[in-house]
């Protein structure tokens, strides 16, 4: 069969044989046993009305087996021969362009050379699905092969509802992903509720079709890099920032180390991932002796290169091998996924990779036990080199949560904040959201490499004009936004689509895109799908990072992300998802983002106008209600530009008048 005949069959009629479990590709580790006798029979159930009943009798040993080996049922068999990748869109079967380019970026969500556990359908952050199995999969791609632009498709974490009649107006796919009720929003609930077969974990944007591998962090994560050395006024030439993490997300941390221009060490336990950020040029070298590590980091530090080094094991052994060795660490952090710190996202010290997932699969008990008991580990060495003038900060993977959580020495004196910051409350926050600026992405339908170094042409000219005319307040945003582009295509950032990603505003946001449309009329470049992390000004609430700089009460609530998904969808989006979890963990954020094609048309450019200007500026006035300056800022220079905006805007209490009352 053809591709686009696979595409189209969905679920075959007459079973593919068993697959081989591949060894050679990087698997997710088993998921703990969490399910009662009864359950399991549930999940049996669940997993088999994918099928037609004459298969239940071969399929159910199958899938039973699956869950007692992997903690899930994935339906390898039904794993696709076809090689997964993001295509050129006309090379997709189908009766909607939009639908066509939800295939794309699906495809490339699960790319080998993108995806963390491609055969488990995670894309990142050890439990950041695409979908829960196989069968939802083929479904999925078979329904969006049928759609018309008069229907959308209703995903229900991972799972594809139907197709339901509704206008062309109206996002193609409306996605929903770990959406329960309050109260059944702990780790176990998940866990449980993912082996049944009914929800699962999208993270930001796997579960949204929208990664572009770790180019989609490396941007924000050089802009933290470079801010931080800015904040500790120091030149990243001959400094040395020390983190931890090289998945999907993590793995941009060297690459944006390299791009400031210091010495960067990133510690990975897990080798085929490090050995895979050395194959694509994301670090330097990769080193597995703790002495050889110190003897390179020296010699690094007195040459002032710029380098970035990937240790083959735990960071702990790090931080303390530093201390004793009295290197100096300028910059630190940590990004491994601690969101998910009992499933893979964190490994505890002194117990082999091996060894761990054994642990964590079989005596999940004393395995969070090892976790904690690291993490206290982790905070003493970290506070012995802050101590020595360390710049430490969260990355946002909930360190600090689970750090406090195990009771490690990781409070402030008042007992109620942590002793570090969150990287948005010091830097991506007042710097970036709070003014508008936010990760910004496009991917190119037609996958030449061509098309992206035009769109990169166009984007620098569209932020080099605009730059002339901005106010003092954002220059510094403008400046790097620019020199980042400009070197974008020598940093060989792409992994699977051809895919860029800046921080630009809503104004730099619309007019990048509305010369992206002119550009496809004139036939200059193909179709482009537009998009962004979850990771904004407005898409998400998350007390703990993307919120994190809300001062005024509210960084608990959700309304934002809530009405962000909403507007987008009314607005123009061609397709649009809201998640329970994504970067901090499940059931500590809410989250939403969207997709949209760019076809060349005048409707697309009506629609990226209304749609890009409020994904923003919902944020921002947020933002200035809770009385950030500039939020309020900003809000007022779009109001100026469009005369119909109307915001609420605060005002603010003489501090002195307050303290008169305490």
């Amino acid at each position: 069969m053809t591709f686009q005949e696979q595409i189209k069959q969905g679920i075959p009629a007459i079973l593919p044989p068993k697959k081989a479990y591949d060894v050679a590709i990087n698997h997710a580790p088993k998921r703990k046993d969490i399910l009662s006798a009864d359950e399991k029979k549930l999940a049996l159930r669940n997993a088999l009305r994918y099928f037609d009943e004459r298969h239940h009798p071969e399929l159910i040993t199958e899938f039973l087996e699956e869950l007692e080996k992997y903690g899930r049922i994935y339906m390898y068999r039904f794993r696709p021969t076809y090689k997964m990748y993001a295509r050129d869109i006309a090379e997709y079967p189908g009766k909607s362009e939009q639908a066509k380019a939800i295939m794309l970026m699906i495809q490339n969500n699960l790319d080998y050379a993108v995806a963390q556990h491609p055969h488990e359908l995670i894309t990142y952050g050890g439990n950041g699905a695409v979908f829960q199995n196989w069968a939802q999969y083929l479904l999925t791609m078979q329904y969006l092969s049928e759609m018309t632009n008069k229907q959308t498709l209703t995903m229900y974490s991972g799972h594809p509802m139907g197709l339901f009649p509704s206008n062309k107006n109206a996002p193609r796919v409306v996605v929903t992903n770990g959406m329960v009720i309050p109260n059944y929003s702990k780790p176990d609930d998940l866990e449980k509720m993912n082996a049944l077969g009914v929800s699962q974990y999208g993270q930001m944007t796997a579960g949204s079709y929208m990664y572009i591998g770790p180019q989609g962090i490396v941007h924000g994560t050089t802009i933290t890099v470079l801010n931080g050395f800015r904040k500790i006024k120091k030149q990243p030439k001959g400094s040395l920032f020390v983190t931890s993490g090289l998945g999907g997300m993590s793995g941009a941390q060297p690459k944006a180390g390299t791009i400031a221009g210091c010495v960067t060490v990133c510690a990975e336990v897990n080798p085929k991932i490090a050995q895979v950020r050395l194959d694509q040029g994301w670090i330097d070298e990769k080193i597995t002796d703790l002495d050889k590590l110190v003897a390179k980091v020296k010699s690094a530090k007195e040459n002032k290169e710029t380098v970035s080094i990937a240790y083959l094991g735990n960071i702990v052994d790090v931080w303390e091998k530093f201390d004793v060795e009295n290197i100096h660490i300028d910059l630190g952090s940590d990004q491994t996924s601690l969101h998910n710190p009992w499933a893979g996202g964190y490994y505890p010290v002194d117990i082999s990779f091996e060894d761990a997932n054994k642990m964590m699969a079989e005596n999940s008990k004393l395995f969070k036990e090892k976790v904690q008991e690291t993490l206290r580990r982790h905070v003493k060495a970290i506070n012995k080199h802050t101590a020595k003038g360390t710049y430490f900060f969260d990355y946002g993977n909930a360190f600090l949560l689970e750090a406090s959580r195990a009771g490690a020495a990781i409070m402030a004196e008042n007992n109620i904040d942590f002793k570090y910051p969150s990287y948005v409350q010091d830097i991506m926050g007042p710097m970036c959201f709070d003014y508008g600026f936010g990760p910004f992405r496009w991917v190119c339908t037609s996958g030449k490499p061509e098309d992206l170094a035009k769109t990169d042409v166009i984007a620098c000219k569209v932020l080099e004009k605009i730059k002339k005319n901005s106010p003092e307040e954002i220059q510094q945003q403008m400046t790097d936004n620019i020199q980042w582009i400009k070197g974008a295509q020598e940093n060989k950032l792409v992994v699977g689509s051809q895919a860029r990603i800046l921080y630009a505003d809503a104004e730099g946001r619309i007019k990048i895109a509305k010369a992206f449309n002119k550009a496809i009329k004139k036939g200059k470049i193909g179709s482009i799908v537009l998009g962004r992390d979850h990771h904004d000004v407005s898409g998400t609430d998350s007390p703990y990072r993307e919120t994190s700089n809300i001062y005024d009460g509210s960084k608990f609530t959700a309304d934002m992300a809530i009405h962000n998904v909403i507007g987008d969808s009314f607005r123009g989006a061609t397709w649009v998802s809201i998640h329970n979890g994504g970067g901090v963990g499940w059931g500590e954020v809410i989250n939403g983002g969207f997709g949209m094609l760019l076809d060349g048309s005048k409707s697309a450019s009506k629609r990226l106008e209304s749609m890009l200007f409020w994904d923003v500026n919902n944020g921002i006035s947020r933002r200035s209600w809770a009385r950030s300056k500039q939020a309020v800022f900003a809000i007022k220079r779009a109001m100026k530009v469009k005369k119909d905006l109307q915001v609420t805007l605060p005002n603010v209490v003489d501090d002195a008048l307050i303290d008169s009352l305490t």
